[in-house]
């Protein structure tokens, strides 16, 4: 009868252990640092998958409504002056550089703004900013491919130590009952499980922003190859 009482409250005991908090409290220390840096990283990369898509969202909005007012047939110096002389968004810097480059040119004497000079240094002005806008809206995305890959096998570790302190536990008490393994091995698998917590988000966003970003950026070139097509019309107007 007492044999059975104490397996009762033995069982019960391993229970409560097997709690997500009770896993952690009873972790090495290194399983506990191992937990914490992939629960920050995590957090890290949930902040940044809601910030890229938000900053998406809102550059393609923005780009729109730049396109409608390129479109719409005014005047593209007064356009200048309202949003590419000091651009908000990716699609007015583009159209603000290759501006800026034309209208310097035009303003020097005895330039031809035909000449393929003028030409190359506006494609030039708008390459380098559609390069800089796309390396500013890629920031951290370097960050989730490296949770994405590295994450699992962070976690991996943190399992392998915690086995590894669990086996010891194991040998110093010389008992292999069911109840004194589970836990030990519960908080070590803990490790892996967070690990691919913060692994499978990274990926899956890094895939799906990537090819976001990956449009945007076609968007932003074909709209730099039409202006500097209606530009150079313009120079061969002005010639």
């Amino acid at each position: 009868m007492d044999r059975a009482v104490d397996a009762v409250n033995l069982g019960a005991a391993a229970a409560g252990d097997l709690s997500l908090w009770g896993l952690f409290i009873q972790a090495s220390v290194v399983v506990k640092l191992v937990m914490i840096g992939l629960v920050l990283a995590s957090v890290w990369v949930w902040a940044i998958i809601f910030e890229k898509t938000i900053s998406l969202r809102r550059a393609n909005k923005q780009a729109t409504a730049f396109e409608d007012r390129f479109w719409s047939g005014g005047s593209l110096d007064d356009l200048y002056e309202t949003e590419g002389a000091k651009p908000a968004h990716p699609m007015a810097a583009v159209f603000g550089a290759a501006m800026g480059e034309w209208r310097r040119s035009a303003r020097v004497k005895g330039v031809d703004l035909s000449r393929g000079s003028v030409q190359e240094r506006v494609d030039r002005a708008m390459g380098i900013t559609v390069t800089r806008e796309l390396e500013r809206m890629e920031r951290w995305m370097i960050f989730l491919a490296s949770i994405g890959s590295v994450a699992p096998f962070i976690g991996l570790f943190g399992t392998v130590w915690g086995i590894m302190h669990s086996f010891s536990a194991i040998a110093a008490m010389h008992n292999t009952n069911l109840a004194v393994v589970a836990p030990g091995i519960a908080e070590a698998l803990f490790a892996t499980a967070i690990g691919l917590v913060a692994a499978i988000p990274a990926v899956l966003a890094y895939n799906k922003i990537s090819s976001d970003l990956g449009r945007f950026a076609a968007r932003l070139e074909a709209f730099g190859t039409e202006f500097g097509a209606i530009l150079s019309r313009q120079s061969e107007e002005r010639a």
